[in-house]
């Protein structure tokens, strides 16, 4: 079944191969497999897969036990927060058109709105979960057929409908959602992959498990060590129509999450031949327009890295770069240059590679 965390609003494809660096080598695609001290768990998540690498010295638990464990986990994410489904939290709250109305929501709901509302200050509202009415109105809703451009009367329509004021979460003495039009519409596709990978980590340590990596459709949280010793590693490269030889990064993640944010193949062109990005900017309500390409932040938390690099992206390479440096964001940036690409890291971003 799709899911909307990989093809809703803000949702950005992931097209930056991930080399997860570990004592057993190349991931294959079975479910569960033990080499050594390393354990690997596999499976599929809100329209994606995931993987689990743990070592399993002084862990009695059997890894087919932790595995449904974890499926449960992310079951559950899907239940409160997945648009594909209308029993879900989110989409009982979409379909609620009373104003004003409290309507009481899980605190794992409330907590990644919460986090996606405290992005959305700090990025000056580029990450922005109301922000679907427009992207559907560019054609990158369910109709994908919509090929012309939106008139200004259409626009500033859809435009009304978004926005995080229109959206009121209190977490005092229980948590509750309201919002102030019927319209609002809520997607926490740009947050939820990365919290997924949160809840995964901290049910691992849970069950006495410090030392693992944790990936959701390109989302990843590493801990400790892996079995020869070294923290987790990942590496980024360039996309494949790179020409000559792409550059692999290298990033340690002990203790730390990393997430990246591209557009590359999902959009369309007009009937003008232009290309219109599916990521939608809410300041002007149009597909974005800048150079680049890719961004990756490395963060404490999944669900921090994983909204920021959505948001960042959204601001395109000067704004991001300056926001990392003023809130010392570490942040790889990957830029259209003359055909090509070029690089760029935050202070903080080199650092983590010393």
């Amino acid at each position: 079944m799709p899911s909307a965390y990989s093809t809703k609003a803000l949702t950005f494809t992931r097209f930056f191969r991930f080399f997860l660096i570990a004592a057993i080598g190349v991931l294959l695609a079975s479910c569960t497999r033990q080499t050594a001290a390393t354990v690997t768990l596999q499976g599929e998540t809100m329209g994606t897969t995931y993987t689990v690498k743990y070592l399993a010295d002084g862990i009695s638990t059997p890894p087919e036990e932790i595995q449904q464990q974890l499926d449960a986990l992310l079951e559950e994410v899907n239940r409160q927060m997945s648009t594909y489904r209308a029993d879900s939290e989110i989409s009982r709250f979409n379909q609620m058109h009373d104003t004003g109305k409290p309507m009481p929501v899980s605190a794992d709901f409330a907590a990644v709105t919460a986090e996606a509302l405290r992005l959305n200050a700090l990025t000056n509202g580029a990450l922005d979960i109301t922000v679907g009415p427009l992207v559907n109105l560019w054609g990158f809703g369910p109709n994908k057929e919509i090929t012309r451009e939106p008139s200004a009367t259409e626009i500033e329509q859809a435009a009304a409908q978004t926005g995080a004021d229109k959206i009121i979460l209190k977490q005092d003495g229980g948590n509750t959602l309201s919002k102030t039009r019927p319209d609002v519409y809520l997607d926490l596709s740009s947050i939820a992959k990365g919290f997924g990978v949160d809840k995964l980590a901290k049910h691992l340590e849970q069950a006495g498990i410090g030392n693992y990596l944790v990936e959701i459709g390109g989302e990843l949280r590493g801990k400790g060590k892996n079995a020869q010793g070294e923290a987790w590693r990942v590496g980024i490269e360039q996309p494949a129509i790179t020409q000559g030889t792409a550059t692999q990064v290298i990033i340690p993640l002990d203790n730390r999450s990393l997430a990246t944010s591209g557009d590359y193949r999902n959009f369309h062109v007009d009937q003008q031949g232009r290309r219109l990005s599916h990521i939608i900017h809410p300041h002007t309500r149009r597909p974005i327009s800048h150079k680049l390409a890719s961004i990756s932040v490395v963060a404490d938390s999944a669900a921090t890295a994983d909204g920021l690099s959505t948001a960042l992206f959204v601001l395109g390479e000067e704004d991001a770069l300056n926001l990392a440096r003023k809130l010392d964001l570490a942040v790889l940036m990957i830029i259209r240059d003359n055909g090509g690409y070029r690089t760029e890291m935050s202070p903080a971003f080199q650092k983590l590679l010393q």
